[in-house]
């Protein structure tokens, strides 16, 4: 299954939810997903003094981009900020995270498989 075709829309027409993990500080805005590959795209929103210490490192078995749209937050393992304008773009296994925010944070991201990930 493919994630939906879409037009324009507001944004702001699709709920923040709580991210997998259960912390209220840490939510998203999914896009657009297709539930049987765990892709999807989404806007994350790490509200001040959000951290994610206790889901630990991340690790997925698919691509992940990201860009900071607002605010910035740290990478704990790398002991590293990342800021506004600032990407990423994670193959499938690289590690990542924990993170925390003391401002806050937004960032869009685009997961998605690549056809290359099973040759």
């Amino acid at each position: 299954m493919a994630k939906p075709e879409y037009e324009f829309f507001p944004v702001t027409d699709v709920d923040f939810t709580i991210c997998p993990g259960g912390d209220p500080k840490i939510t998203e805005r999914i896009l657009a997903d297709d539930p049987e590959g765990n892709v999807a795209t989404r806007i994350l929103r790490y509200e001040p003094g959000a951290d994610s210490t206790p889901m630990g490192i991340q690790k997925h078995d698919f691509w992940e981009e990201v860009y900071i749209l607002e605010g910035s937050f740290t990478d704990l393992s790398l002991n590293q900020t990342f800021t506004a304008g600032m990407y990423a773009c994670r193959p499938p296994g690289m590690p990542h995270g924990p993170w925390r925010t003391d401002e806050g944070v937004v960032t869009f991201e685009a997961r998605y498989r690549s056809k290359w990930d099973d040759a």
